[in-house]
C-alpha cells in the first residue's frame, strides 16, 4: 500500500478526533485515511489484523469483516500481540456468534483524484499539482466559434465564386458549365488570459496557468501584478513544472503587488488594439483587489469590452460565504464583465471551460452601494436643507465677502 508522509500526518490527526477506544473504530478509521483504491483492502485488512489482533483467514471468499471487529473488541485484554485468546488459541470464524450468510457490501472511500476535485487551489501540495495536471489533461477546452471575412473554396458552399466561375469558362467557350462555390471561414475565437500574479492570488495563479499549458495549447496568456508579462512562449511545452519555472523567471513582479488598471492599459494599448483581443475571449484571473486607481480599471475594462467578444471574471473569492463584489477594482470593473464566477477548485473549473464556450454576450448589473450608517449630508432635489447662519446665497454672493465682480 502507498503510504505517503501526508497520510501519516492525516492519520495522526484523525486518532485525535475519532478518540479509537475499540478496534472497529480503529479500524474504520485507518481505512478511510490508507485506503484509496478497492483493490488495496486485501492488504489492508491483513496487516490490520496481524498487528491490533484478529484471526487468520483466507481471501477465497469474502471475510465478514464487522463479525472479525466484534470477536477482536470482546477479547480480554490478556490477549497477546497477535490478538490469540488466552492460552494460545485463536479463535476462528466459527466460533462465538454466527456469522452473517450475506455477503457484506465493501465501502469505498474516497480516492486522492475525488479529494483533489473538491480541494482549494490554494490548499495544494507541490505532489498535488502535478496530480491536478494529470486530471486536466482531460479537459478539453475550445472558445466559440466566428466566421471570417474570407472565404474558400468548397463545392457546397452557399456562394458562387464568380471569379473562378469565369476563369473556368475560358475552355469551355465561355459558357460557365461548372459553377464554383465558396463559403465563409468558420474559425475559433482566440482565448486570451489575464493572470494575476500577486502575493494573494500565486496559488491560484499556477493552477490556471497550467491549466492552460494543458487545454488551451493556442492561447494568448500574459501575467501582471505591478507590470504586465506576456508568457505565451515560456508556455510552450510539455512539462508543467517547466512551464511554471519559465513563467515565473519572465515575470520579475511574481508574488509582489497589484495594479488591474495599469496592466489592461498596458495590454489595451500594446496588444488589444493591434488585434489581439478583437472578437476573443477575455478570461481575467484575479481577485479585484486594486493599490491604484478603481476608476483607471473602469476605464479600461470600458475599453476591452469594445474589442473583446467576451469577457469572463474569475475571482476565487466567489465561492466564500456571504461575497458581494464590493472591492474598489472588482466593483468598477463589475459592469464590463459577462461572467463572474470562483474557480477555486477542480470541479469549479467545468464552469470556467463552460463560460467560455459560452455565447452569451450579456453584461453583469453594477453593485448598488450600501446604505451609509449615517444620514447623508447632500441636499437632494425637492428637498429643503437648512444652511448655517451668514452663508445664504444673496444677489450672486454665494460667500461673505467675497467679491466676485
Amino acid at each position: 500500500m502507498p503510504v505517503t508522509p501526508e497520510r501519516s500526518a492525516r492519520f495522526a490527526d484523525a486518532l485525535s478526533l475519532t478518540q479509537p477506544y475499540a478496534r472497529t473504530r480503529l479500524y474504520w478509521t485507518a481505512r478511510a485515511v490508507f485506503v484509496s483504491d478497492p483493490a488495496q483492502v486485501r492488504a489492508f485488512d491483513t496487516v490490520f489484523f496481524d498487528v491490533f489482533g484478529g484471526v487468520t483467514f483466507t481471501y477465497d471468499a469474502p471475510p465478514d469483516v464487522e463479525h472479525e471487529l466484534a470477536v477482536a473488541d470482546d477479547r480480554p485484554a490478556s490477549a497477546d500481540a497477535k490478538g490469540g485468546a488466552p492460552g494460545g488459541a485463536s479463535p476462528t470464524p466459527g466460533d462465538g456468534e454466527a456469522t452473517n450468510d450475506a455477503v457484506s457490501v465493501v465501502p469505498v472511500v474516497a480516492s486522492d483524484e475525488e479529494r483533489l476535485r473538491d480541494k482549494h487551489f490554494d490548499a495544494l501540495e507541490p505532489g498535488e499539482l502535478a496530480q491536478l495536471y494529470r486530471l486536466m489533461t482531460e479537459f478539453r477546452l475550445a472558445a466559440p466559434v466566428r466566421r471570417r471575412r474570407r472565404a474558400k473554396r468548397d463545392r457546397r458552399g452557399q456562394h458562387i465564386d464568380l471569379r473562378r466561375t469565369l476563369r473556368g469558362a475560358l475552355r469551355t467557350a465561355g459558357d460557365p458549365v461548372n459553377l464554383q462555390r465558396r463559403r465563409r471561414v468558420v474559425e475559433r475565437r482566440r482565448i486570451v488570459l489575464l493572470c494575476d500574479i500577486s502575493g494573494s492570488m500565486e496559488p491560484y495563479s499556477r493552477a490556471f496557468l497550467q491549466f492552460l499549458t494543458c487545454a488551451g495549447k493556442d492561447a494568448e496568456a500574459f501575467v501582471f501584478a505591478t507590470r504586465l508579462t506576456r508568457i505565451t512562449r515560456a508556455l510552450a511545452t510539455r512539462s508543467p513544472e517547466r512551464a511554471i519555472q519559465r513563467a515565473a523567471a519572465a515575470a520579475p513582479d511574481w508574488s509582489s503587488g497589484t495594479r488591474i488598471g495599469e496592466a489592461l492599459k498596458t495590454f489595451n494599448d500594446r496588444h488589444g488594439r493591434r488585434g489581439m483581443a478583437r472578437g476573443a475571449v477575455i478570461v481575467i484571473l484575479s481577485d479585484g483587489w486594486e493599490r491604484g486607481d478603481p476608476a483607471l480599471v473602469a476605464q479600461e475594462m470600458e475599453r476591452l469590452s469594445r474589442l473583446a467578444y467576451r469577457i469572463v471574471w474569475v475571482n476565487p473569492r466567489v465561492a466564500a460565504a456571504g461575497f458581494s463584489p464590493r472591492v474598489g477594482g472588482m466593483a468598477a470593473a463589475l459592469p464590463f464583465v459577462d461572467a463572474l464566477i470562483s474557480g477555486h477548485n477542480l470541479e469549479a473549473m467545468h464552469e470556467v471551460i463552460a463560460e467560455i464556450g459560452s455565447e452569451r454576450t450579456r453584461k453583469l448589473e453594477p453593485i448598488e452601494p450600501e446604505e451609509e450608517e449615517w444620514a447623508s449630508a447632500t441636499p437632494v432635489a425637492g428637498s429643503s436643507v437648512a444652511m448655517p447662519s451668514g452663508y445664504s446665497p444673496s444677489r450672486g454672493r454665494t460667500t461673505p465677502g467675497w467679491d466676485l465682480h
